[in-house]
Formats: C-alpha cells, structure tokens, sequence
C-alpha cells in the first residue's frame, strides 16, 4: 500500500502464475500507470475545487474589509459629532 492507499501490485501479486515474469511485470506496470492516471485526474479535480474555493474566499474577503471600512469611517464620524457636540455644551 502506498501512502494515500492505492495498492502497488508486483508480479507476486497477479493471479496467471503460468506467465512468463516479464509479462507479469507489464501487467503490473499497466495497473500502476492506471491507478496513477486515476490519481492525477482526482487531484486536477481537488486542485480546481480548491482555486474556485480561494477565489471565492477571496471575494469574500474583499467584501468583509470594505464593510469593516465603512463601518470605521461612520464611528469616527459619530464619534467627531459627538465631540463637538461636547464641545458646544
């Protein structure tokens, strides 16, 4: 088994003891570049899930810190007001 689970197969592995190891190990080399394939195209897939994920995080992120910064500028314009309300009193 490797890391992520994919099992590698050697020749010991395959089931047609009669063949000769050579085609054996083709068949197990055929299996690998499959399973290898297969992960390829899954982790193209997560890749591109997880760009549209920080774009949209993105985004997200953008929007927050302008509304952070307009609720700044209206504090600091409540709080100006009410200093010179103070003021005046």
């Amino acid at each position: 088994m490797t890391r992520r689970g994919t099992p590698i197969y050697s020749y010991r592995d395959m089931a047609d003891k009669d063949i000769p190891i050579q085609e054996q190990d083709l068949r197990a080399l055929e299996i690998r570049v499959e399973e290898l394939i297969r992960a390829c195209a899954h982790l193209k897939d997560e890749s591109k899930t997880l760009c549209a994920q920080v774009e949209q995080l993105s985004v997200e992120r953008d929007h927050l810190l302008e509304n952070n910064a307009a609720a700044r500028a209206r504090v600091e314009s409540l709080i100006t007001r009410l200093k010179s309300i103070e003021a005046e009193s």
